[in-house]
């Protein structure tokens, strides 16, 4: 069943089904009733020469230049030519799908000015997957997108390449090859293609998407950790979080303690301390804190997935032309740059959990670095180097992008958002994330299988899980091999499938 798309319900669940798992896509009716009411406004103004930004006029220092009538329908063209200036790899297609979506999603509202063959030929691209081939770099996230989203609408004029059936091809014949008609640009079309900060937001979408199915996996990883330290469970009751009243934290002891359930360390048998190190009582409020910036960057980027994005809008019913910075990417790059250094500081908090693991003076008992014959053996030793060198990129990709703005274009364009390099960035501390995460939980797997105890439901499927790809360390060996295998599953989302399948959802 297709997903439609009206302007008002792309939540971030859908929009990884559109871009992850290509569901197919349509435009509501009265999305398309909209957008050829819209374009009728415009038509009427161009026929009445009203001067109208990046219309009739030149864009950023040029918009006082106007342009006559034989202009206009060029000016589309060059516009994207000039535009399409990134440079890189290629952005990951998931992405570019999600950006689509979310312009699609723009139209819909029917207040950008073009015309509906625009809005259903970039449906068609999602429906028959022809991803069009966007430079990483190059947006600076005001106005909007531009530099990658030119690069979609270069698909517009048959231009440009696109990936198609595993194939990076031009795009006239990956458009050919896939049945697409080629829409060209006239006046209005390119600008309302590429004006509004569509791919940053798609990124940060379904990194979000990501990031909650990560800090999941951090409860897991603490629940092992906790079992392998002989942690005492009171500040895992979820009584006293409530009383202080965040909901991240009441969320995340609830997780924890149900990870827990049928654990020897709930049932008294085991001795434990009176108070626990930071490290181990205070994992509630600091996954807390990173579930509700989550959510708070959520709620923007899906007021952002259903707004009209675009400069500039038109109101068809008051036949009014508003000019504005409606493109500007700091309402989703703020919020995004806090939700990545949430995950860092989850991170850093695991290599301290993990520190524990790994120290004999702090262990309950585990022996030196986790191994049976420790001085001949080293056991994780090296395992906390390499977190450590993970953590610490990530606190450098934490230093917030939304306050590093370079004025550009003559100073016309003085502020920017800088929202893609925060989208980027996210990325990059989330790829980290699912290593050092990963490497916790081989610690942990590795204590529990010294402690040999009844360990919680939760916690026995994640080792169960975890030891079907990497071994129990009874001599030393080369870790690299376990440390990419255990990212691998992390990332592959087995461990929690398997987890929430049996003691059902950590949310």
């Amino acid at each position: 069943m297709s997903i439609v798309l009206n302007g008002k319900e792309l939540s971030i669940e859908k929009l990884v089904k559109i871009a992850r798992n290509k569901e197919q896509v349509e435009l509501s009716g009265d999305s398309l009733e909209l957008i050829k009411k819209c374009r009728a406004l415009l038509d009427r103004k161009i026929k009445n020469h009203e001067i109208m930004y990046g219309v009739n006029t030149g864009i950023g220092e040029f918009s006082e230049t106007t342009l006559d009538d034989k202009q206009l329908e060029d000016f589309q063209k060059y516009l994207i030519y000039n535009h399409s200036a990134g440079i890189g790899e290629p952005v990951a297609p998931e992405f570019v799908r999600g950006a689509i979506a979310g312009r699609i999603n723009v139209h819909s509202h029917g207040n950008s000015g073009c015309r509906p063959e625009i809005t259903q030929t970039l449906i068609e691209l999602l429906n028959k997957d022809v991803i069009p081939v966007v430079s990483k770099k190059g947006s600076v996230g005001a106005s909007g997108d531009l530099a990658p989203m030119s690069q979609v609408a270069l698909l517009l004029m048959g231009e440009g390449e696109a990936f198609y059936q595993g194939q990076r091809l031009p795009a006239d014949i990956a458009l050919k090859n896939a049945g697409i008609k080629i829409p060209g640009l006239k006046a209005r079309d390119g600008l309302a293609t590429i004006n509004g900060s569509n791919l940053l937001t798609a990124i940060s979408g379904i990194t979000l998407h990501d990031f909650n199915n990560l800090l999941k996996m951090a409860e897991i990883a603490a629940a092992m950790t906790l079992e392998a330290l002989l942690a005492n469970l009171k500040p895992y009751d979820t009584r006293l979080h409530e009383m202080r009243g965040f909901k991240g934290a009441v969320r995340s002891a609830r997780a924890i303690r149900k990870m827990l359930k049928g654990s020897d360390l709930l049932t008294g048998k085991i001795k434990t301390r009176i108070q626990d190190a930071y490290s181990m009582r205070s994992t509630p409020q600091v996954l807390g804190a990173a579930h509700d910036a989550i959510a708070y960057a959520r709620s923007q980027v899906e007021i952002e997935l259903n707004g009209v994005g675009d400069n500039p809008i038109f109101l068809p019913d008051e036949e009014v032309t508003l000019t504005g910075a409606n493109f500007q990417g700091t309402p989703v790059a703020v919020p995004m740059d806090m939700a990545g250094y949430t995950i860092t500081m989850s991170c850093v908090l695991s290599e301290r959990r993990l520190n524990r693991l790994l120290n004999p003076a702090l262990s309950a008992g585990l022996p030196p670095f986790l191994t049976l014959n420790p001085g001949f053996n080293s056991g994780f030793m090296l395992s906390q180097y390499t977190a450590d060198t993970l953590i610490v990129e990530q606190k450098i990709l934490s230093t917030p992008a939304s306050i590093q703005s370079i004025p550009a274009a003559a100073d016309q364009e003085d502020f920017v958002s800088m929202g893609m390099n925060t989208a980027i960035k996210n990325t990059q501390i989330l790829d980290n994330a699912y290593a050092i995460i990963g490497i916790e939980m081989l610690a942990a797997a590795q204590a529990l299988d010294i402690r040999k105890f009844n360990n919680g439901r939760g916690t026995q499927i994640a080792k169960n899980i975890i030891r079907q790809y990497v071994d129990f360390l009874d001599i030393d060996r080369p870790l690299y091999k376990d440390h990419n295998k255990i990212k691998e599953v992390v990332k592959s989302g087995e461990i929690l499938r398997a987890v929430e399948n049996e003691i059902g959802s950590l949310e």
